[in-house]
């Protein structure tokens, strides 16, 4: 019988397997860190595009808040005109009341008053001036109260005073003017002429 000693060629065998398996190794490990650079890489890719597409963002909504601060200064110029507006409106609807009021004045006014001032604040009136007897203060009081201009006249003090070396009465009083029936009262004009 032969013998073969087989110890060298199974050494021969393990070392090409453990060489195959040092390639496997390092072909494995090679990949990987392939692999792992171009996870890197591709993730830093993504990363510098949507640090781009942020600052770009970032820039679109600093000018979009630079538009907003300039539209809410438009707005606000906008509420200025409105006011201003209304305001030259008010005017404008008043500036016809002034007339009817001086006029209602001068008819009711009774001989022997003088007003010293007229007064207007919102629809309250104040007239102060003299008079020669208290009866004639009253005559206006009614007077006013009778007029369609003029309602709720409300008497505020008499009293004595000298105007000129003359002995008189000096009276203040308010009264409200109406609104509602001055608008009316013009179309009724109008339609009567």
């Amino acid at each position: 019988m032969i013998r073969i000693n087989l110890l060298p060629h199974r050494e021969i065998a393990r070392a090409a397997r453990r060489r195959q398996f040092n390639i496997l190794l390092g072909l494995t490990l090679a990949a990987s860190v392939l692999a792992v650079i171009m996870g890197h890489s591709v993730i830093a890719a993504r990363q510098s595009a949507q640090d781009q597409r942020n600052t770009f963002l970032d820039q679109e909504i600093a000018k979009l808040d630079v538009q907003i601060g300039e539209i809410g200064k438009i707005k606000e110029q906008t509420r200025a005109l409105l006011a201003r507006k209304q305001v030259v409106e008010t005017l404008q609807s008043d500036r016809a009341e002034v007339v009817h009021l001086f006029d209602q004045l001068i008819r009711i006014l009774p001989d022997g008053l003088y007003l010293k001032s007229v007064k207007q604040n919102g629809n309250t009136i104040t007239i102060s001036g003299y008079t020669q007897s208290s009866a004639r203060v009253s005559t206006l009081m009614r007077s006013l109260d009778d007029s369609p201009w003029f309602d709720s006249p409300s008497l505020i003090e008499i009293k004595s005073a000298t105007v000129n070396g003359l002995r008189a009465n000096e009276f203040a009083l308010t009264v409200k003017q109406t609104r509602q029936q001055a608008a009316d009262e013009p179309s009724g004009k109008g339609d009567a002429s």
